[in-house]
């Protein structure tokens, strides 16, 4: 599976199987993609990427890969975990994954429902 930014500045290659395709409605995700980020991780060692990534730190808990050029927000990666999240919206073609769940529900946006059946974790 490979990916990009919208410039094409950041180009990742995924090797292995994705997991947790989920959505995020917390306000940082919100705030960063305009809507709400999907997303699938695997082990830090199952992503290459290539290009100029800008990391930023909103919480101690984790930083965010972004295209310091068009702005996309591509990656997300806990500080204690060995995984990392990457923008299912940045793969190029099919991903021929489904959708998991949502998660921090509890901060999305008045705008919308969630009415597609899938688990929701507050």
């Amino acid at each position: 599976m490979k990916g990009s930014c919208a410039c094409g500045a950041i180009t990742f290659t995924v090797s292995g199987p994705p997991q947790g395709a989920s959505c995020c409605h917390c306000s940082q995700c919100r705030k960063m993609s305009g809507h709400v980020w999907a997303s699938a991780f695997v082990p830090e060692t199952g992503i290459a990427v290539d290009g100029p990534v800008k990391w930023v730190s909103l919480t101690e808990q984790a930083r965010r890969g972004i295209c310091p050029d068009c702005g996309a927000f591509l990656f997300w990666k806990a500080h204690d975990e060995d995984t990392m999240s990457f923008a299912l919206g940045a793969v190029d073609g099919p991903t021929g994954l489904h959708l998991e769940k949502h998660i921090f529900t509890a901060t999305k946006g008045d705008y919308y429902t969630l009415s597609d059946g899938l688990p929701q974790r507050d």
